[in-house]
């Protein structure tokens, strides 16, 4: 998923490509580094940066009555990751800033119509930076002193958007023209702005920005966000368009193992840098507060100085020599992404505030619009209410719709995504825990949309109040991931099946009364054809489950035996032979509910933890800055997800991106919690028996090689 989330957005986005096709952009950045434009000298996105302003890049969020657009901080993101993509050049994030800060005066004005270019002294947009800049009042007003301060898309007849410090650092605009600047170029590494050092000498100020500084540099990182989302984006597009043309001992290399595993990453870091972008253009255009503000703006820092490197990188990795020619554009939108990383002033200093936030308690609130469902809360309320005070919530609950809202009626309300948010809401403020169903959660939804009317008037409402617990009978020792494998055999008997075979992996096997199971019913088809769909009663003589010890020494799944098991034509799900397809619908229930499984109790038992620690060294809390940083990215890929489910749209990849991405993340966070205990990590622990426990989240529910193949081939398009 982009930024952009609405039609609007979509005809932004095109305006600018279409720009940027007609003047060919990626040529005039190209021209920059190769010193080749034919205009002469450097700095060639002057000459286009009038037509800039004329697409409305300037305008965005200054007010109408100010000869703006009138729109938000979001809608200038969708525009400057669009700009990304296309390796727009100029300085496009200070002057858009700037723009909006000086809405209304007279050097305002001169930005909007792209008379005069605003360049970036950097150095201000980092926590805690030297910003090498001082600042004093005097008759003439504010003046600025400076040694050295790199500035980023100078320009002749220019302006610079600097910070200073004097009592409290506060955010300047000077002319570069003026007496006391001294400016001397560099050849930049990025071609879509020059580079140069400058010093300044009692330099007079031009402007000076009212509004607090933390807040203008949040500005500044939220747009430079957005170019890194579009350079992600642009990178993951180009090697994948590449991995299906580019053919290597007789196929494309896209049907490689090794290189959908590299876009299945790729795919993966975008997601999150468009989440990032995303997320803190929203708490701008929102005016969160200060402290919601200020994570928001280090995470997204954080991803921009590091997600896109590495993307671009890989980019380059699968296009293999074309790719590091000069000809091509991958090393201009790399150049793009490590100039980015260089403005943040690289990652560890975002992350290290990450860190600090998350022990101090600061977390992230990702708000949902329910306005359309806003009507019904008070209903809901008192539901809720007199669920609670109810004597046996779980039936309360299954009676209400309120256990599994999104299950049609009556055994749920046929919920959609807005309703389901308000009722967590409600049930939550009431202090009600919906029971884990567990399996039934994959195996109700098959029934109900496939099963007979009898199967659904016998399973689904004494499932949902806990009479029946399900397991599921589908890996075998020779078909894991593979499930079309499976040897397991129903024989034809009168009236029903016998089922001979082992399954295993089969979690809590020896408590549950019914289990979901796949079994081979044709052998002469093609192998994903001649399997059916059967519900077992795991009381039936034949049965023999034995427990299998996990790395943890409990045994919690098990093998189980299936002798000569009768099975009645009455538990047959859908047709013979069809089971495949509908495996298939319990599997992606199974992901969808692994997936939305959240990444916050294991964070949240590690600062709780590290709480009662000594502090940490350096690197542990770097470390817990990184870890941070994926846990709040996590929750605004989730917010995505629901957004684009209450829009009536489908997630796309973002679902496949949080199994991969949450899997590692909920290994790394107990990993890094043993770790901190230091010597007591010798004896066993809670984060040990977690970090133990989580290693089978990269094998369950389809291991993480397995899921970056299927990424790769459903959601980005690659071959078989």
């Amino acid at each position: 998923m982009a930024i952009a989330d609405t039609s609007e957005h979509a005809s932004f986005t095109d305006a600018v490509h279409r720009w940027a096709e007609h003047v060919d952009t990626v040529a005039l950045v190209r021209a920059e580094i190769d010193h080749t434009d034919p205009r002469g000298g450097t700095d060639t996105w002057t000459g286009v940066w009038s037509q800039v302003a004329d697409l409305g890049l300037f305008a965005v969020t200054v007010p109408e009555h100010l000869d703006g657009l009138g729109a938000t901080s979001v809608d200038l993101a969708v525009m400057l990751e669009q700009c990304g993509r296309d390796l727009v050049p100029g300085p496009l994030v200070a002057t858009a800033v700037a723009a909006e800060l000086l809405a209304g005066s007279d050097l305002g004005a001169t930005l909007l119509t792209g008379d005069r270019g605003v360049a970036l002294a950097p150095a201000g947009v980092a926590p805690g930076a030297d910003v090498g800049a001082v600042i004093r009042d005097s008759a003439q007003g504010v003046l600025v002193d400076a040694d050295t301060v790199t500035v980023v898309g100078a320009s002749t007849g220019g302006l610079v958007l600097l910070a200073a410090d004097g009592g409290e650092r506060r955010w300047l605009v000077v002319d570069l023209a003026a007496p006391g600047v001294d400016l001397k170029t560099a050849t930049a590494l990025d071609g879509r702005a020059g580079v140069a050092t400058m010093s300044l000498r009692g330099v007079a100020a031009v402007a000076v920005i009212d509004a607090p500084a933390e807040v203008v540099a949040a500005r500044l990182v939220a747009g430079l966000a957005a170019l890194a989302s579009g350079i992600t984006r642009w990178a993951l597009d180009t090697a994948v368009d590449y991995a299906k043309v580019r053919t290597q001992f007789g196929a494309p290399i896209g049907s490689f193992q090794a290189v959908k595993h590299l876009c299945a990453e790729m795919l993966c870091r975008s997601e999150q840098m468009t989440a990032a972008a995303w997320d803190v253009a929203h708490a701008v255009a929102d005016g969160a507060a200060p402290d919601q503000l200020a994570l928001s703006t280090a995470v997204a820092a954080a991803a921009a100085a590091d997600l896109p490197v590495a993307t671009t990188q890989d980019c380059i990795q699968v296009l293999g020599g074309i790719g590091f020619t000069f000809d091509h554009p991958a090393h201009l939108h790399l150049r793009a992404a490590l100039s980015i990383r260089t403005m943040l002033g690289g990652s560890e200093a975002w992350r290290a505030h990450c860190a600090d936030a998350a022990l101090s308690g600061t977390r992230r609130r990702v708000d949902i619009d329910l306005s359309a469902v806003e009507d019904r809360r008070a209903e809901v309320r008192a539901t809720c209410e007199r669920i609670a005070s109810s004597a046996d919530t779980r039936r309360a609950l299954a009676e209400t719709g309120y256990l599994m809202p999104n299950w049609p009626a009556p055994y749920g309300l046929g919920a959609g995504a807005a309703e389901q948010i308000l009722l967590d809401d409600e049930l939550d403020r009431a202090g009600v825990v919906r029971p884990d169903i567990v399996i039934a959660g994959w195996a109700i939804p098959t029934i109900l949309e496939h099963g007979t009317d009898a199967q659904r008037e016998r399973f689904v409402a004494p499932t949902l109040a806990g009479d029946i617990v399900w397991c599921q009978l589908f890996s075998e020792p020779e078909a894991g991931s593979d499930l079309a494998s499976l040897r397991t055999r129903a024989t034809r008997t009168e009236g029903g099946w016998r089922l001979q075979g082992q399954k295993i992996w089969t979690s809590e096997a020896h408590t549950a009364d019914w289990a979901i199971c796949l079994a081979r019913t044709d052998a002469d088809v093609p192998k994903h054809k001649g399997i059916s769909y059967f519900l077992v009663d795991m009381r039936s003589p034949g049965i023999d489950v034995r427990p299998l010890r996990e790395i943890t020494g409990n045994a919690l799944f098990n093998e189980v035996f299936l002798d000569d098991v009768f099975v009645g034509d009455d538990c047959l799900v859908g047709e013979v032979n069809g089971g495949w397809r509908l495996a298939r619908t319990t599997l992606a229930n199974e992901r969808v509910a692994m997936g939305g499984s959240g990444l916050g109790k294991e964070m949240e038992s590690l600062l709780e933890q590290l709480g009662d620690s000594p502090p940490l060294s350096p690197v542990g809390r770097d470390t817990l800055g990184a870890l941070c940083v994926d846990a709040q990215i996590g929750r605004v890929l989730d917010a995505r997800s629901v957004l684009a489910s209450i829009a009536g749209m489908d997630p796309g990849a973002i679902s496949s991106v949080r199994k991969l991405i949450g899997a590692r993340h909920r290994q790394a966070v107990p990993e890094f919690a043993v770790t901190a205990l230091g010597q007591a990590g010798l004896s066993t622990s809670d984060a040990a028996d977690l970090y133990l426990r989580n290693r089978c989240l990269t094998i369950a529910g389809g291991t993480s090689q397995v899921l970056a193949s299927a990424a790769a081939e459903r959601i980005l398009g690659l071959p078989r």
